[in-house]
């Protein structure tokens, strides 16, 4: 009976937690660096954070008007934006869903992108399509190629694979569809980008 109760009051506690459990999404939020500035920024406010992903936070206490100011203001100095708009808070998770899956995943996934984002954000695809074009004034197909074309940079510069491995990896159908992507979002070939990026980086060595 003692036990009983225990359970009892142990999850009648848990359910406590779990329905003041609350999430803040953050703009520009878009690496490991400004994970950690907003967990630093949640801990001097006394706040315990659940979860703190790109774009997202999750906080175990109802935030007060006062500490959310707060927060607001602090993010600010290091270039992060607390929002509250609902459509801003979307645009983000959108943004922050496309970065994980390609800058911080092991791989991209095998489905369409389309079928990916809208079966991680709980949406109809087309609904988040108009959404993110209306405000961003780009499609997600072209936010998605823009950072495809920042990793493929990433990965040149690494000097691990060659460009057919990458064009595999980033799932383009041949390297020359990866070359052509990346000329016409750089101007440039991706060898002669890697060439340039070597030269610098040997040049500045020897100053």
């Amino acid at each position: 009976m003692k036990q009983l109760i225990l359970h009892s009051a142990c999850a009648a506690s848990c359910e406590r937690i779990q329905n003041i459990e609350m999430n803040l999404y953050i703009k520009y939020m878009v690496s490991l660096r400004c994970k950690m500035v907003v967990k630093d920024e949640l801990k001097k406010l006394g706040l315990h954070y659940v979860v703190v992903d790109l774009g997202m936070i999750e906080i175990l206490e109802d935030i007060t008007t006062g500490q959310r100011d707060q927060l607001k203001a602090n993010l600010l100095r290091f270039g992060l934006e607390l929002l509250d708009d609902k459509r801003s808070i979307l645009i983000e998770k959108i943004k922050a869903v496309i970065i994980e899956m390609i800058h911080y995943s092991d791989e991209l996934p095998q489905v369409n992108y389309s079928e990916y984002i809208s079966e991680k954000l709980g949406y109809d695809y087309t609904y988040l399509a108009n959404i993110f074009s209306e405000v961003k004034g780009i499609t997600i197909q072209q936010f998605i190629i823009t950072h495809k074309i920042e990793k493929v940079k990433e990965l040149l510069l690494y000097d691990e694979l060659n460009l057919t491995e990458i064009a595999y990896k980033m799932h383009y159908s041949s390297v020359a569809h990866l070359s052509n992507q990346f000329k016409k979002i750089t101007g440039l070939s991706p060898s002669f980008y890697k060439q340039l990026k070597h030269k610098r980086n040997s040049n500045l060595e020897n100053i």
